[in-house]
């Protein structure tokens, strides 16, 4: 197994953890996906910490990680990505910073194995987010338009850019933009993107090609 992890305090740590048990073994430990894809070892499991800071889209890093190994991937899970969403992006693991050393061993060892691991600390979680509407389900009031114009600025993209790619003014999409905090109830564009997640409107695809 690897372990990527941009803290090295942290890595240490999981590199501890690790090493108390005689199944697994560590290949390659790093502060990037990249730098495991320099590595260019063989692992059946990526141990990859999520960095509070992420200037590659999160989903992208789970995509990268899955193209090396089974993910099993550590956040704090109070920002995005949701579990789901991170799921979809070939995570087959998901625990939190604050799981025990046994959680962090057991779902080491289930997904090296082919499953999927969920640790205990999430599972309210993903409960909440399994009875979340699903994609089509247009429980918001957003009309087409205000639902296209949500999904590019949960990628990042400026108002003008979004005006661009859609044939509108800038003030059109202003006005669409005040329309969905109003229909949403939310304030900062950061709310935005949590709730276009939650709503399924924000798709694997979509979050691996944020300009």
């Amino acid at each position: 197994m690897s372990i990527v992890d941009d803290q090295p305090v942290t890595r240490t740590g999981m590199e501890s953890v690790v090493s108390l048990d005689p199944r697994l073994t560590v290949v390659a430990s790093v502060p990037g996906i990249g730098d495991l894809a320099a590595a260019a070892v063989d692992c059946d499991v990526v141990l990859l910490a999520l960095p509070t800071h992420r200037p590659t889209p999160s989903l992208e890093v789970i995509a990268n990680a899955a193209a090396i190994g089974r993910p099993v991937i550590t956040s704090t899970w109070d920002q995005p990505p949701t579990l789901l969403s991170a799921m979809r992006a070939g995570a087959r693991g998901c625990i939190t910073r604050y799981s025990p050393h046994d959680a962090i061993a057991d779902a080491l060892r289930v997904v090296a194995q082919g499953g999927t691991y969920i640790c205990a600390r999430l599972v309210d979680q993903l409960h909440s987010e399994l009875r979340q509407p699903r994609r089509g389900d247009n429980v918001t009031g957003l009309a087409p338009r205000e639902i296209e114009t949500l999904q590019w600025i949960a990628q990042g993209f400026t108002q003008a850019q979004i005006a661009s790619r859609m044939g509108l003014s800038q003030a059109t999409v202003n006005t669409y933009a005040k329309r969905i905090r109003g229909k949403l109830s939310v304030g900062n564009k950061a709310e935005l993107t949590r709730v276009a997640i939650a709503l399924g409107y924000l798709n694997d695809d979509s979050c691996r090609h944020v300009a």
